[in-house]
């Protein structure tokens, strides 16, 4: 099939990439602008559009994808149907309806739960047994189009926004080559969505990883490995940023200290007091350091029980 490709994030690579090695034919590719990185601010450009130039294809970046200019750029493109993996922007009607397929999503979840910016690392941080891919008809809706596809992947216990996110890449991949394939011979039956029986799954802040020390402490590890490796779970010791990376549920029948106190440290770990139960950091980073394993921070940092992280 002839296929337009709209995409931005290292999420959308594995799409594009197995797209033209299945033999589809992409006559465009569709990212986002460049945007400045580094001290320098150069202008760096987005992973999909990387991944384009390095396959030869003709990279097109609106700054409004709603523009009638956009639009009209579109219209002129030979396609049979768009496909759009975590693009960024908001597609109008006149682009969906636009070629003879319309316009498919690949989509991080399980709909119709988790509809929304970051679907893979809230499935991490409530706690979700399971996540998985759909392959969606698009339309007006926020991820509310009919579904054409599903495959399910189990999390693991120490399951990270980042490892997900790899997992969900690769199977998103394949699902939409096979997706195209049921597409092209007729044989996809569209499966209407019901409610939404989660939240809608917000966009990632910084602020986000700020730790609240009288959460629980399961919620307080769901949320390192969610938001890892970004934007990060941190708290503050001795007023600098301390980031956690990795850290296990310690089980308490009582508190033994504040929540946020360093109750113990060990020669691998530090044991900080939560809400309900406590938490054994094995993992951490101080602000300006490289990240390490916890031995190797109290080795080279004087940090005490009673210490009160957050404060």
């Amino acid at each position: 099939m002839k296929v337009i490709f709209m995409g931005t994030p290292d999420f959308a690579v594995g799409t594009l990439n197995a797209l033209h090695e299945a033999g589809h034919e992409v006559t465009l590719v569709v990212s986002q602008p460049d945007k400045p990185k580094g001290r320098k601010q150069e202008l760096s450009p987005t992973p999909v559009k990387a991944a384009a130039e390095k396959l030869g294809l003709p990279v097109y970046q609106p700054l409004k994808i709603r523009a009638e200019e956009s639009i009209e750029y579109l219209r002129n493109v030979e396609a049979d149907v768009i496909v759009v993996a975590a693009f960024g922007q908001i597609i109008p009607r006149a682009i969906l309806e636009m070629k003879r397929y319309g316009c498919i999503n690949v989509h991080a979840s399980l709909l119709p739960k988790y509809r929304g910016a970051a679907p893979i690392q809230w499935a991490v941080i409530n706690g979700e047994k399971e996540s998985g891919v759909t392959i969606m008809q698009m339309d007006e809706g926020l991820d509310t189009g009919d579904m054409l596809l599903k495959e399910t992947v189990p999390l693991e216990e120490n399951e990270t926004g980042g490892s997900l996110f790899d997992k969900l890449s690769r199977v998103g991949a394949d699902l939409c080559v096979k997706a195209l394939e049921k597409l092209e011979k007729g044989t996809l039956v569209p499966e209407k969505q019901g409610e939404s029986p989660t939240a809608y799954a917000s966009m990632l802040t910084r602020e986000m990883g700020k730790i609240d020390w009288t959460k629980d402490a399961e919620s307080i590890e769901r949320l390192v490995r969610g938001l890892n490796p970004w934007p990060s779970a941190y708290t503050k010791l001795n007023g600098k940023t301390l980031k956690i990376w990795e850290c296990k549920v310690v089980r308490q029948d009582a508190s033994k200290g504040e929540c946020g106190e360093i109750l113990n440290t060990a020669k691998d770990s530090l044991t900080v007091q939560t809400g309900k139960d406590a938490l054994k950091v094995t993992q951490l980073q101080l602000e300006g350091k490289k990240r390490m394993d916890a031995g190797a921070f109290l080795r080279g940092n004087s940090v005490s029980a009673g210490t009160v992280l957050g404060a």
